[in-house]
């Protein structure tokens, strides 16, 4: 890219040609199952539906004569002594958003990948996800020096502009510095909230390290009227401190992390912990799904098993 990332080791960084390469790796799992439950695909107990394409649930009524007896909901019909059926209607079209973090704080990674290398793959296994089947799909990259937005197109080429963004706002990471948080936020917030309207799947991959009451707002607020996914990408280290003295850093700047100090690693775990917890917390309140992906894993198989049983 011209920019010395030729001095970082491999897997540092993503290359437009490792982004091509998920499409076929998209065809193992779905974020659209048309009736998986969220609660029985990501482990947790939300009360929200990832919604696909196709027939969308709108009440309960009373049966009436010529109503398809398949739809009867016997579960009403025993409490209230009467028969009552589903109502379905046509589902509209679900355009989608990827929002993927490319900022300072996912340049890290322990063992394997990079948590913006393994962004960057979930975007890309996502977009092409969405695109086969059917529905619009768009991007948005929050970077330390920008923000860049693919407006959601039915269109191949138009995920190759998005891929190729992700992959330049990927690349600037290894010289770029660390941005004012609540400003860049603002302008994401802004930026998204122009494009999503309603009935969107909205995806938002990143490591969500700053949690801000502005971010669960805003992820609330945006959820009341769209299905919006959260994927967390974190690295082995975060949650578990080696038992090391080590140096921790870029090229920049350093820390000394003394692992070997107990209460001091138990402290940064602890903090880790909470922090991610409280979050989980407050998106299981407001329905939002969460789920983790790890640095060290293939992102496609750990898909796989996320969504297991919601694929073909």
């Amino acid at each position: 890219m011209g920019n010395g990332n030729e001095i970082f080791p491999e897997d540092i960084f993503i290359s437009l040609k490792d982004l091509l390469g998920m499409e076929h790796l998209a065809q193992h799992f779905s974020l659209l199952a048309r009736k998986q439950k969220v609660n029985s695909i990501l482990g947790g107990k939300h009360a929200s539906k990832l919604r696909g394409r196709g027939l969308d649930f709108e009440e309960v009524r009373n049966y009436v004569n010529g109503d398809d007896i398949r739809n009867i909901d016997w579960k009403v019909t025993a409490r209230t002594h009467q028969t009552h059926t589903r109502v379905f209607t046509e589902e509209k079209e679900k355009p989608a958003l990827i929002v993927v973090d490319q900022s300072k704080s996912m340049l890290f990674g322990s063992q394997k990948y990079t948590k913006s290398v393994v962004a960057a793959q979930l975007a890309a296994m996502v977009a092409f996800r969405i695109l086969k089947q059917g529905d619009r799909v768009g991007g948005l990259v929050f970077a330390d020096e920008g923000i860049d937005i693919i407006f959601p197109k039915r269109d191949r080429k138009n995920i190759l502009r998005f891929f190729e963004m992700i992959v330049k706002r990927n690349h600037e990471l290894a010289a770029s510095s660390p941005v004012i948080f609540e400003e860049a936020l603002n302008q994401t917030i802004k930026k998204t909230r122009n494009i999503v309207t309603h009935d969107f799947l909205v995806v938002v991959i990143s490591d969500f390290l700053r949690y801000s009451p502005k971010l669960i707002k805003f992820i609330a607020q945006i959820s009341q009227h769209n299905d919006v996914l959260l994927a967390k990408v974190t690295d082995p280290m975060e949650w578990q401190i080696p038992n090391i003295k080590f140096v921790a850093g870029d090229r920049e700047s350093q820390a000394f992390i003394d692992g070997e100090n107990k209460d001091l690693r138990e402290s940064l775990q602890n903090r880790f912990k909470s922090d991610f917890e409280k979050f989980k917390l407050a998106m299981k309140k407001h329905r939002v799904p969460l789920f983790s992906i790890n640095t060290i894993i293939p992102v496609e198989v750990q898909l796989k098993d996320i969504f297991k049983g919601a694929g073909r």
